[in-house]
């Protein structure tokens, strides 16, 4: 069985690239994102070499990484247009983490809140964790200085993180979230 690329799961996960949207002026990701893969290498927080006031100033050649990363608004249609990073001041991807401190952040949408952003006080913030949050993947929510699970909510949460037997009107979905997550835990291979 081949294995299954970072693109396959996001694709799984989030769903295809939306034909209808596009990044147009948007580099947010060009900025914020930390990049490491085999051809190419960012910090987070700091702008792309290439990155000029037009753009990305490789395009027809960037690199591997580039051509195949898309933020979820790209992704997922319950999103609304305002979601777009460079619109809201929201930047919302799959991550994934090599070693997990939880079942929970191995693989899970991260909504990062950009400095300067109004989305907490104009309502995008809560559509696009609405827009989010109606799926079996953790969402978290970071501002910068704190990073929360807001997905699952933190009754199931509990029970999955901690082993504990759930009441039973949570069983069904305590046990969906346990079995998928199941290779995050602490007693993964």
């Amino acid at each position: 069985m081949p294995m299954q690329t970072d693109a396959d799961v996001e694709t799984a996960l989030l769903g295809p690239v939306l034909a209808d949207r596009t990044c147009g002026d948007c580099t947010i990701c060009c900025t914020v994102l930390k990049v490491d893969s085999p051809d190419f290498q960012k910090p987070a927080d700091v702008a792309c070499a290439h990155l000029g006031a037009g753009g990305c100033g490789i395009h027809a050649i960037r690199p591997h990484i580039c051509r195949t990363w898309f933020c979820a608004w790209r992704r997922v249609p319950a999103l609304p247009d305002a979601a777009r990073p460079d619109r809201s001041g929201l930047l919302v991807s799959l991550n994934f983490v090599r070693d997990p401190r939880n079942r929970f952040e191995g693989v899970a949408i991260n909504v990062r809140l950009l400095p300067g952003s109004t989305a907490i006080a104009d309502g995008t913030a809560a559509a696009v964790l609405d827009g989010l949050c109606d799926r079996l993947v953790p969402v978290w929510f970071s501002d910068g200085s704190r990073k929360m699970l807001v997905h699952p909510d933190a009754d199931v949460a509990q029970h999955v993180l901690s082993g504990t037997t759930p009441p039973p009107h949570l069983r069904a979905e305590v046990r969906a979230w346990t079995d998928r997550y199941a290779a995050f835990g602490p007693d993964r291979a």
